[in-house]
């Protein structure tokens, strides 16, 4: 039974892809409408420029009109339509642009009602939002009251959407309340100063510490959301102790993330897209690499960590270090293998190096004069196989080809090492992610064992270099590896599981946290969880360095049986679960307000 006859799901993200918070909504939109049936609506911003191929708007029903024509007085335009997602759900989208005159009235209920001082904040950073949401609570405000034979639960995200939560509150409106926080505000920025949170826990006064690392506003914008909510949730037991010291309260439900499982492929066709996407990968690495010196790609796995570019919260400082001391290990054992590890982490970038896109036009020259050449060669080893003759190099090309692939491939070759960047970046002597490539003796040299590959742009399917998306790229890898310090859920070793790729995160990690108890003490985990909570960073990276180096000597057989079980963990995030928890905070909220 649902909790109530309508929900309101209102986030910055609806139809505005900024964001992780996106990836819940969308991928869950179709669980929920199955929940509630036309009863589920999706409430965003409107952004004319954004919403193209997202939002598909129609003529509202007359409930929803009769809504939209009483919020016109105020100034707030409402856009009726489907958000362009699975299970397509009905969406409001919210024009604010002609309510933003009511912006110091806003921000002075605020200071009224709830302490927050929201002065001196600027108009994109804060304002903005907090005027949609305030007018968010309206649209969901006035719809209750035409219905007040149903009942109706809003869902509110993040403090980006916490002004409509508390307007309803002020309001004692007829409307059953949940505020989810996904990361506090305090807590991402005293990482992001590469403070340690979690020793902090007890230890600060996050009012004084939120105003000192100029965050007071959103601080205490969340902070009263979750006092006032019927419910207040978060999406991992991680998160959880942090709202708990940072927010001064527990959060009732928690929330943890999932995908929609139906969306990815089974292990067999993983399989098959792993085979196919890895030709496009070892294509990439014979002319970045080949040029200067080759090894054998039949003995190369690929690692990858994907993240924004914060050094130390998505450990990708770790990472590098950890890289290092494989690379040590493998030379001292004199291993034949190869690991290529990318960094996807997108950085300011001039363009592409000129010597990559040389080496690429060379490669498919090269490339191109085999592929003419094809059915000569293939002519001529059926004739030889039919006649039993034996097979000479004739047989294979012919002489003409062979000469001009030795010219060509003498014009391939160059001097020196490969670079550590596929593109040239602004002030690339401080660049911290190169620096510390160097500072653990990964030079791409050809004595190297792990090779790196910095790769500074947004995978996107048309790049001129892989051109392949975020999740082929993933597929064509052996080992995503994610041992972020603060990572509240972490979606990327959860996407690479369901994609039947093996991968490695911490139990700092919302999602490693929830998994853990499933992977602990198996020998083929399918996702590593190495222990971070209260662990030195030097002892971390020799422990991280010891499982990327257990995965680099597993056997073929054994990654199947790795990749096996990652792709089982991912079903222990299937919405048809998590979608549980939803509904108990529903429910919850809707006990507690109609008591």
């Amino acid at each position: 039974m649902k909790p109530a006859d309508y929900c309101f799901e209102v986030s910055w993200e609806v139809c505005n892809k900024v964001g992780g918070i996106y990836t819940v909504l969308s991928s869950k939109a179709a669980t929920m409408k199955s929940q509630y049936d036309s009863g589920y609506i999706a409430v965003g911003p409107y952004f004319a420029s954004r919403v193209s191929g997202e939002f598909n708007e129609k003529i509202p029903p007359d409930l929803l009109n009769a809504v939209f024509e009483k919020l016109k007085a105020d100034g707030i335009i409402c856009h009726y339509g489907n958000w362009l997602v699975e299970g397509e759900p009905d969406a409001v989208l919210i024009d604010f642009a002609n309510f933003t005159a009511r912006k110091n009235e806003i921000k002075r209920e605020l200071w009224d009602n709830y302490r927050i001082d929201s002065l001196n904040t600027q108009y994109f950073d804060y304002d903005e939002p907090v005027i949609w949401a305030y007018a968010a609570g309206k649209l969901v405000e006035a719809f209750a009251a035409m219905q007040q034979s149903s009942k109706v639960v809003a869902h509110f995200h993040e403090w980006l959407a916490a002004a409509g939560l508390l307007y309803l509150h002020s309001r004692k409106a007829n409307v059953a309340t949940v505020f989810t926080t996904h990361a506090t505000t305090l807590g991402r920025t005293i990482t992001n100063a590469n403070m340690d949170i979690y020793s902090l826990f007890g230890s600060v006064d996050p009012g004084h510490e939120a105003y000192k690392l100029g965050v007071y506003t959103k601080h205490q914008t969340e902070v009263a959301a979750a006092a006032n909510a019927d419910v207040f949730s978060t999406v991992s037991d991680i998160t959880a102790a942090e709202a708990e010291h940072f927010l001064k309260k527990a959060p009732q439900v928690i929330l943890h993330n999932g995908l929609n499982m139906g969306h990815f492929p089974t292990f067999e066709e993983a399989s098959v897209r792993h085979r196919q996407l890895k030709r496009k990968v070892n294509e990439f690495t014979s002319y970045y690499f080949f040029p200067y010196y080759t090894f054998d790609l039949e003995e190369t796995l690929y690692y990858f960590l994907s993240a924004r570019y914060e050094f130390h919260n998505k450990g990708i400082d770790v990472f590098i270090r950890a890289l290092g001391l494989l690379n040590q290990a493998l030379k001292a054992e004199k291993s034949k293998r190869t690991i290529v590890a990318f960094l996807w982490v997108p950085a300011n970038i001039r363009g592409i190096k000129r010597e990559l896109i040389e080496n690429r036009t060379q490669f498919q020259d090269v490339r191109d004069t085999i592929i003419d050449d094809l059915e000569f060669v293939k002519e001529h080893l059926i004739n030889s196989v039919i006649s039993q003759k034996k097979i000479t190099d004739v047989d294979l090309l012919s002489s003409e080809t062979v000469f001009e692939l030795k010219r060509k491939v003498l014009k391939f070759r160059k001097a020196g090492s490969p670079p550590l960047c596929t593109h040239d970046l602004y002030d690339e002597d401080r660049d911290t992610i190169l620096n510390a490539c160097r500072a653990a003796g990964l030079s791409n040299s050809a004595e190297d064992r792990v090779k790196v590959v910095f790769y500074p742009i947004y995978l996107t399917g048309a790049d001129g270099l892989l051109d392949l998306n975020y999740y082929e790229s993933m597929q064509g890898c052996h080992l995503g590896v994610f041992p972020s310090f603060y990572e509240p859920w972490g979606y990327t070793p959860l996407e690479a599981a369901a994609l039947g790729v093996s991968s490695v995160t911490t139990d700092l990690s919302g999602f490693g946290k929830y998994i853990e108890p499933h992977s602990a003490q198996k020998k083929f985990p399918g996702v590593f969880i190495v222990k971070r909570s209260g662990i030195a960073d030097d002892d971390f990276v020799k422990s991280l360095a010891t499982v990327l180096t257990t995965f680099a000597h597993y056997t073929n057989e054994e990654r199947i049986k790795n990749k096996i079980e990652a792709k089982h963990v991912s079903s222990l995030a299937d919405w048809k679960f998590m979608i549980r928890q939803y509904m108990t905070a529903h429910q919850v909220a809707a006990s507690r307000h109609w008591k």
